[in-house]
């Protein structure tokens, strides 16, 4: 019987809701620059590879095309507009704590990690997951940005676990990719930026439509 001591989890569109925020920043700066605004499935669709690719994803296709040093300066203004209202909509997603309530509750331990820099990381865990996570990782100029491992790592050996006993729970892509670089069992959620056939394309063996779920899954999990 397969023994799990530990869950990892992904950040925005995993326990975090912070599209809202994105979608409004970014159409700000789209609409500074004259061009059209995002949808909500728009941004959502666009969002989950960085800043830099949300902006170059969300402006228009022009002809000549839009320049680099434009798009530089979007994502400048991004960052500095996010920066000031990054908490407006953000949220925790419905049914996250009471997740990580039971998690605690029946002994697992518990790390958050993200491809924000370690003290936007250390920000949010403290504003809403201190209670729950004592590991919060994030980007710094010695480790990798996900789909590397070093963020997850980094998070096990703090948490003195190995791949072996770990889940990786994430709603992306990059979040599956992430688990097959760190060795790590992963559960994909599509109440985050990709839908359940995207994720089931991607090789998603096990998917969570509400954070009870993966208490359903765990549970399986240690049966096999």
């Amino acid at each position: 019987m397969k023994q799990y001591t530990t869950v990892i989890f992904d950040c925005d569109g995993t326990i975090l809701n912070t599209l809202d925020d994105l979608m409004d920043t970014m159409n700000y700066v789209l609409t500074k620059h004259n061009y059209p605004t995002r949808s909500y499935e728009e941004i959502r669709s666009f969002v989950g590879n960085g800043l830099a690719k949300l902006v170059d994803r969300s402006v228009p296709t022009t002809n000549p095309p839009i320049s680099e040093d434009e798009k530089t300066i979007m994502l400048q203004e991004f960052k500095t507009y996010y920066a000031d209202h990054c908490n407006d909509k953000t949220a925790p997603y419905p049914g996250i704590y009471e997740l990580l309530k039971t998690l605690k509750n029946d002994g697992y331990k518990l790390a958050v990690v993200s491809n924000k820099v370690q003290e936007g990381v250390t920000a949010l865990n403290n504003q809403y997951f201190k209670d729950y996570f004592t590991v919060a990782i994030g980007e710094t100029p010695d480790r990798k940005r996900k789909p590397e491992p070093d963020m997850v790592l980094a998070a096990l050996e703090a948490l003195q676990s190995t791949p072996e006993e770990a889940i990786y729970i994430g709603d992306s892509e990059v979040d599956l990719a992430t688990a097959q670089n760190s060795g790590l069992l992963p559960i994909a959620v599509t109440w985050g930026f990709r839908d359940k056939k995207v994720l089931r394309d991607l090789g998603a063996n096990y998917i969570a439509k509400k954070p009870e779920d993966v208490l359903k899954i765990l549970k399986e999990l240690i049966k096999e």
